[in-house]
């Protein structure tokens, strides 16, 4: 059993939605301020789902017998590690350089800060547990495969955690992020 830390289910309080009502996420795409910057760190968000969506999948068609371990492996390698290390990256840029500049144009950006860095702190330690996790099934599947439908239970279990942890912590930060881009014209 992994030792996840406890992820935030509640969503952001409204007061922190302070600029989604003049600029709502179906306006975004059309808004002129709606800039190149904004549009990768979006797709980056995009390929964090899409990267946990499939370490979930992988794990359940291998736990349903749809994969053998020659194929399952490479999957959880792959993206598993490509999931980890682009988001410790993508929370170092977050941490390092945009979310001090977005602090900087808009002070009510800081209660909100105080909530998103407290979840990549939570997420951090549940990306640890999965590596951890994913290393032993990884090694199991060359060694013992039958060990390994119990660890590979436990990826999926995590699988399950990230993808649900992403999906409320990424749609909040965008919501609370892109309004202050668009009303201070940043990013350009």
């Amino acid at each position: 059993m992994i030792p996840f830390t406890e992820t935030r289910t509640t969503p952001l309080p409204s007061e922190l939605s302070f600029l989604l009502a003049d600029h709502p996420r179906d306006s975004w795409e059309r808004d002129p301020h709606f800039l190149r910057s904004t549009r990768n760190w979006i797709a980056a968000h995009r390929l964090f789902r899409d990267l946990a969506y499939l370490l979930r999948t992988g794990a359940e068609h291998y736990l349903d017998g749809d994969f053998d371990a020659t194929s399952y492996a490479p999957r959880l390698s792959v993206y598993g590690d490509r999931l980890v290390r682009a988001l410790h990256g993508h929370h170092r840029f977050e941490d390092l350089s945009f979310f001090p500049e977005l602090s900087e144009a808009d002070a009510r950006f800081d209660e909100g800060l105080a909530i998103l860095e407290a979840d990549h702190l939570a997420l951090d330690a549940t990306l640890d547990g999965f590596t951890r996790v994913s290393n032993r099934a990884l090694k199991l599947l060359q060694l013992d495969e039958a060990q390994a439908r119990d660890e590979i239970g436990a990826v999926h279990d995590g699988a399950v955690r990230i993808e649900a942890f992403l999906d409320r912590h990424l749609g909040d930060e965008e919501d609370l992020v892109v309004p202050i881009l668009l009303e201070h014209r940043l990013r350009g």
